[in-house]
Order: C-alpha cells, then sequence, then structure tokens
C-alpha cells in the first residue's frame, strides 16, 4: 500500500498524488472516483518503470 494525499483542486475536482512516485497525479469528481483514479495511476506508474527496466521505489511501511 502506498501512501495518497487527496485535496480539493482549483478547478472543483478532488487531486489525488502518490508522494512517492514523482509525478504520479490523478484527480477525480468526487473523492472517490480520485481514489479510484490514482490506483490506476500508481499501477501504470509502476508498469512503465519495469517496462523501462527501471527501480521501483519500495512503499513505504505504515
Amino acid at each position: 500500500m502506498r501512501q495518497v494525499l487527496i485535496y480539493p483542486g482549483e478547478d472543483g475536482f478532488w487531486v489525488a498524488e502518490c508522494p512517492g512516485l514523482p509525478g504520479c497525479f490523478s484527480q477525480g469528481e468526487t473523492k472517490e472516483e480520485a481514489m479510484l483514479n490514482i490506483r490506476e495511476a500508481v499501477d501504470l506508474y509502476i508498469e512503465v518503470l519495469k517496462e523501462d527496466g527501471h527501480p521501483v521505489p519500495e512503499a513505504p511501511q505504515l
């Protein structure tokens, strides 16, 4: 499990960010949609790292 920050954006959407994966952001009209979208973004981010032969940052232990 990775840490995710969710906060209201200036455009009325909810912004979701995964600080452990630099540049991994998403958004949604609701908090729930933002959570679903960031989960997909994290999965794709990690998939691309692996495809490109880059190490995947460890998720901090909570």
